[in-house]
């Protein structure tokens, strides 16, 4: 299955399902799936492949995805398959970023395939999606480089959460179900209910690992180095485009010591002052820079 020397860049047109496994037979190391939606049957098929090739305990899987509530209720993103990979395969992560958009599959940072598909069936199958396959060794090691510049900004996954997360979206898909063919008070109720539940849980894995100072300096750092100087109202934006669910203005929540929404702003100077303190960045009278 392993693809002989090819062109540097090449066009990808649909269907492109055999390119995406020929890029899992290609990898011996590390594995980098970066997609919002991920359905059960291509990444099980990811991990049937690894097996195959006996590299379920030695291969690293990178999985940097969305959990969205709405994607766990609609099936667009299925959390049993996220498990699945975290149980069959040791040295394997599951990283949670609010707003990734991004369509990205490598291999040992080595070849990359960057397109408009999601891995799921219709992503790989029936969708008109385009993109190109990348071999030239800088460009995918730069595509690499970034991605997990994007996924140290997100929150890593357990298989707790995982395996919590699948039970409340099976709760959910079944009372929204019932919710809209009857359209019952009670049944709206409990649609409420195991929304926020589910919400409640993804907020729980945003909280694990790091805090709200650390999310937030990393995430300065991060802009700094992408952008260029900038002022302070010009970075609060972009901070909550990245952190949505921190930068929430509507809510006053405090989850295992990170804090959650209006106070925002706040822990976004503080952090600019730790930063200045250390002397990673520094403010020239209108903007902030970075030193190194």
């Amino acid at each position: 299955m392993n693809v002989s020397a090819e062109a540097p860049v090449q066009l990808l047109t649909s269907p492109w399902a055999s390119r995406f496994y020929n890029l899992v037979y290609e990898a011996t190391n590390e594995l980098m799936i970066v997609s919002p939606f991920i359905g059960n049957r291509p990444l099980r098929e990811v991990v049937a492949i690894l097996e195959e090739r006996a590299l379920l305990n030695s291969m690293q899987v990178r999985i940097l995805t969305n959990l969205a509530v709405s994607s766990l209720l609609s099936g667009s993103l299925d959390a049993g398959s996220l498990l699945h990979v975290l149980q069959s395969m040791p040295d394997s992560e599951v990283t949670y970023l609010p707003n990734l958009h991004a369509k990205v599959y490598i291999a040992d940072a080595r070849v990359a395939i960057i397109t408009s598909g999601n891995l799921t069936d219709s992503g790989l199958r029936s969708n008109r999606e385009y993109g190109v396959r990348l071999q030239d060794p800088g460009l995918v090691q730069q595509v690499h480089t970034d991605l997990v510049k994007y996924a140290a900004l997100g929150s890593k996954v357990s298989a707790d959460t995982l395996a919590a997360l699948s039970k409340v979206a099976e709760q959910l898909k079944d009372t929204r179900e019932r919710a809209e063919s009857t359209m019952h008070r009670k049944f709206q109720a409990i649609l409420r209910e195991h929304t926020e539940a589910a919400t409640f849980e993804l907020l729980k894995a945003r909280a694990k690992g790091k805090t709200t100072h650390g999310i937030f300096s990393d995430t300065i750092l991060y802009l700094l180095e992408q952008k260029g100087p900038m002022k302070t109202v010009d970075l609060h934006p972009l901070v909550q485009q990245i952190h949505p669910d921190l930068c929430d203005d509507s809510i006053d929540r405090v989850i295992d010591g990170v804090h959650f929404g209006k106070k925002w702003k706040h822990y976004v100077r503080n952090a600019q002052q730790a930063l200045k303190r250390k002397g990673l960045i520094r403010y020239d009278g209108e903007r902030w820079l970075r030193t190194s």
